[in-house]
């Protein structure tokens, strides 16, 4: 029985498929878990197991589409708890701020200018969303390379921040009044409840020459890491379990996930040309981070591995 605080999703939540079978079951209380728990939000904030009391920790899987994704997530009560009190916004934003390195800069800048190429327009001509903007970083690169570019976000935190700093900001409800070249979704989908219904209503705010851009935690090895059931495992290392991080990461996505998704949507991936990125790259500061930035567009568009896609309609 799903406790108070969790509704359950009885359908793949990427393709609509019903036929999924159940791969990983544990109580939010077994101690490798709650230690994962505990450090990924103590250190932000705080964490209430009163919250938690009668739920279980469940990761099922789509036959389909091999999505592997939380039976039982968090309702929108308890996902407000986690998002504006547990994940404490002054403490989230002395990290983010931490993070805004100079290789980020680069980073980000080098996708802004390669993707405003794609259109072969004036930047200035350009309406660009980024849909769950966070801080706003990637609005502001993008306004500072012409674009008319706004962002939309659920914490009133950052939306308060975005507005302080210029950024325009619309509600989810507006969306639909608008028609953009491009929509920018960069680690949102793993934590949405209804991620195809989601995309769909955003391929309508898309020109017919409009792209989405999706990007999200690399999954297609989840299972062997399950099997090793390291939850101490640090971020970014072989066994590391984040891409289905308990209570956000509610869907964790392969690469074909991602793009039956897309299929279901009406949309179809298109190719980020690796010349229009090399011309546009920003290299970094260092050599380790030169050698990545130069392997970055190989990893991602010629081998196909991660989980970064573009997408235009079919």
């Amino acid at each position: 029985m799903s406790a108070v605080y969790f509704v359950a999703r009885d359908k793949c939540p990427a393709c609509a498929a019903t036929t999924i079978h159940e791969i990983y079951r544990r109580s939010y209380q077994h101690p490798p878990l709650r230690s994962f728990l505990e450090k990924a939000y103590i250190e932000v904030g705080k964490i209430e197991y009163a919250y938690l009391e009668g739920a279980e920790f469940i990761l099922t899987q789509c036959d389909l589409c091999q999505l592997v994704f939380q039976a039982e997530v968090p309702n929108d009560e308890l996902m407000s708890k986690i998002y504006e009190e547990w994940i404490d916004p002054a403490l989230t934003f002395q990290h983010h701020v931490a993070d805004q390195t100079l290789d980020y800069y680069n980073r980000v800048g080098s996708e802004v200018a390669a993707l405003i190429a794609m259109f072969h327009q004036k930047p200035h001509t350009l309406k660009f969303l980024d849909f769950g903007m966070g801080w706003g970083e990637w609005v502001r690169l993008a306004r500072a390379f012409g674009v008319q570019a706004m962002g939309v976000e659920l914490s009133q935190a950052r939306i308060q921040f975005a507005q302080s700093q210029g950024i325009p900001v619309i509600a989810w409800e507006e969306i639909g009044a608008h028609q953009f070249d491009l929509i920018y979704a960069d680690q949102v989908f793993e934590h949405l409840a209804h991620p195809l219904e989601t995309l769909q209503s955003l391929t309508q705010a898309l020109k017919s020459t409009g792209l989405i851009k999706i990007g999200v935690p690399d999954g297609r090895d989840i299972q062997q890491r399950l099997q090793v059931e390291d939850w101490s495992a640090p971020k970014g290392t072989r066994n590391s379990l984040n891409a289905t991080a308990p209570l956000e990461h509610i869907n964790c996505f392969n690469r074909h996930a991602l793009l039956k998704m897309g299929s279901q949507a009406g949309l179809v991936p298109l190719p980020l040309p690796l010349a229009l990125q090399y011309t546009h790259l920003l290299l970094g500061d260092s050599l380790k981070e030169i050698i990545k930035s130069l392997g970055r567009p190989i990893v991602r568009d010629v081998l196909q591995q991660g989980n970064y896609v573009l997408f235009k309609r079919a």
